[in-house]
């Protein structure tokens, strides 16, 4: 008998018949995958953006030029005249002003009544806690127009109407402000209140010395959200102002729309850019803590 013994031939079938795909293919499938998510993300944004890029390029047109076809992204010869126009036809510092202050109030009250009632909520004890908090959610699902002659009766009885004092009062409860804040509060541990409690300090010493420092994220998101929400805002001003001088910027820039009929759209498209800037200026500067706050609850949940 030899010593070696003869060599057992591999059906087509077996495992170690199997090819194995050659190493090529294998990266170049991993050196497409990054490329493939780039070209899709690209893609979004700018399907995102094309509305912004297109209006930012007409305002910086002549009226004459805003309707060539096939459109220019890139204006020929750009010019800052629509942007004098606006300053012309409508009083831009003043309605400025005066959605800084309304939207401005607005977010730090929101900021106050969410960071308090949704402490409350998850860490105090009451009667009617959870059916409370059930009928806060359920304002969530109550459109602004159904609410909006109430409000309308109720501020006309306190003499707020056609006032900046009746858009910032109404808007300081916010359901979902609320909401957000309860579960950033659920998600701290309980053990740093009650060290503070052993301390001797009460609820409102525990909140305002433990907990709301550590639910600054999470209030930043509240206010950066309240303000980009209600600097865009058109119905309530539309409803609750009358006077030129209480007209907030969105509301301002309706009577802009008299340039449509005689063809100068990049007037209009002007005053669509000036009010994104400061809502747009906003966001950057809050982008940190709003990324940071989102990450955070995250992190405690």
């Amino acid at each position: 008998m030899s010593a070696t013994s003869p060599a057992i031939p591999t059906s087509p079938t077996s495992p170690t018949s199997r090819a194995t795909p050659p190493v090529s293919r294998v990266r170049l499938r991993h050196s497409f995958a990054p490329w493939a998510r780039i070209a899709g993300l690209t893609v979004c944004a700018l399907v995102t953006l094309g509305p912004v890029i297109w209006t930012v390029s007409t305002s910086l047109r002549t009226p004459a030029q805003s309707f060539d076809l096939p459109p220019r992204i890139i204006p020929t010869h750009p010019t800052t005249a629509a942007y004098h126009g606006v300053f012309q036809q409508i009083d831009v510092w003043l309605l400025a002003l005066n959605s800084t202050l309304v939207t401005a109030l607005i977010a730090v009250g929101q900021m106050i009544t969410a960071g308090l009632a949704g402490y409350a909520f998850a860490r105090l004890e009451f009667r009617f806690k959870k059916p409370l908090f059930g009928l806060v959610l359920a304002t969530m699902m109550v459109p602004l127009q159904v609410t909006i002659v109430p409000v309308f009766l109720v501020l006309k009885s306190m003499g707020l109407t056609d006032t900046l004092l009746g858009l910032i009062i109404p808007a300081f409860p916010t359901a979902f402000g609320t909401f957000l804040m309860r579960q950033y509060f659920l998600g701290m541990p309980k053990d740093l209140g009650e060290a503070a409690m052993l301390d001797g300090a009460g609820p409102w010493r525990i909140f305002r010395s433990v907990y709301a420092p550590l639910a600054a994220p999470g209030l930043a998101i509240v206010g950066v959200l309240a303000f980009n929400y209600h600097w865009n805002e058109f119905f309530r001003p539309l409803i609750l102002e009358t006077s030129s001088q209480n007209y907030t910027l969105p509301l301002g820039l309706v009577s802009l729309q008299g340039n449509l009929g005689t063809g100068s759209i990049s007037v209009v498209l002007a005053g669509v850019v000036l009010s994104m800037l400061p809502a747009l200026a906003v966001f950057v500067v809050g982008q940190r803590p709003l990324r940071e706050g989102i990450t955070s609850a995250g992190v405690n949940r």
